[in-house]
């Protein structure tokens, strides 16, 4: 098989990468080249940056692909783009979309890729629902070969998947825990979530790569696993072999007054119950199984993290803002109890 992926380094995509090139895949990567001296030997780099389509175009003037995949396309006038540049290049073409497209709030916490597409608390979403419909109608009227994806929460051993956390990453919330210091989990922790590591999806999305049954559907690719937030939070904690301490916090409060996102990234996404249905995705790749439950996938990804300084990014604003929030919280339970 012969493939180009444009990005190719991401969270998602290394893991995709590596068991390609390990499988004797012909893979190309087209990317700015500033992450890649972690790719595996074997892979071709094109290095141009995406958006710089007539240096894209020169690129790949000579080659076609059996598949092309797009992971860092957010807005559809990339797609329109991607549609000129490969319309007339590839067999397959892979969108990377979101589960966090899916209808928000869910009427049913079961999702199937029936759930219908609606997300008023994210642009993000919005964006990929938008990706999604203008790729449907080049398949549509054109046939433009597409399979869309729909990840969920995919973590690798770079980072540790969180609900709250600041814009420099993950790490300052475990430094948190690690100084025996409160952490804040949204809502009271109970509603259900589900993570993905990297090297499963992998499975699933090699699976869909070059699979004719796969042209024109819309696929998610997460665990079957399904967790509370206080049990993804514990099993950090045990993972870093620490006592827990958490503090509940409203997701409406920490939306309300935080810099960050948190409207989009809580109350659009994970402060609501979803378990997915994979069925479909198993019909297509039969032999798919997500193996690596999560509290065996943190403990590799926190000890990779405690044994490379470069990824623990210490936010110090963050960690500021979660005393506050903290502080203002037990202020007002107290008031309440006088």
């Amino acid at each position: 098989m012969k493939a180009l992926f444009i990005g190719g380094t991401g969270t998602i995509s290394s893991a995709i990468t590596r068991q390609l090139v390990e499988q004797g895949c012909e893979l190309y990567l087209l990317n700015r080249g500033t992450r890649n001296v972690d790719l595996p030997a074997g892979a071709k780099i094109l290095q141009a940056d995406i958006n710089d389509e007539a240096k894209v175009a020169s690129l790949i003037h000579d080659l076609k692909f059996d598949v092309v995949a797009d992971f860092i396309a957010y807005e559809p006038a990339q797609l329109e783009r991607d549609y000129r540049l490969f319309k007339d290049k590839t067999k397959q073409f892979l969108f990377i979309s979101s589960a966090s497209a899916y209808q928000t709030p869910l009427s049913d916490y079961r999702i199937t890729e029936g759930t219908p597409l609606s997300n008023p608390y994210w642009a993000y979403s919005r964006n990929k629902i938008a990706c999604e419909d203008y790729l449907i109608k080049q398949y549509r009227e054109h046939g433009f070969p597409i399979t869309i994806v729909r990840p969920s929460h995919t973590y690798d051993d770079r980072s540790i998947p969180l609900g709250v956390h600041g814009s420099n990453g993950s790490w300052q919330v475990a430094k948190r825990m690690l100084a025996n210091k409160p952490v804040i989990i949204h809502g009271d922790g109970t509603s259900l979530w589900t993570m993905t590591h990297n090297t499963d999806f992998a499975k699933g999305f090699i699976g869909l790569m070059g699979n004719l049954h796969a042209i024109g559907e819309s696929v998610q690719i997460t665990s079957d696993e399904t967790l509370t937030w206080n049990q993804i939070y514990e099993a950090i904690a045990d993972a870093l072999g620490v006592e827990l301490k958490a503090v509940h916090v409203s997701s409406d409060f920490l939306a309300a007054c935080s810099p960050q996102d948190y409207r989009g990234g809580l109350l659009g996404d994970k402060a609501n119950s979803v378990v997915f249905d994979n069925a479909k995705l198993k019909r297509l790749v039969p032999d798919f199984s997500a193996t690596t439950r999560f509290d065996q996938g943190i403990q590799m990804a926190i000890a990779n993290i405690l044994a490379h300084p470069e990824l623990q990014k210490e936010d110090p604003e963050f960690d500021s803002w979660c005393d506050k929030v903290i502080r203002v919280w037990d202020a007002a339970l107290l008031q309440m109890k006088e």
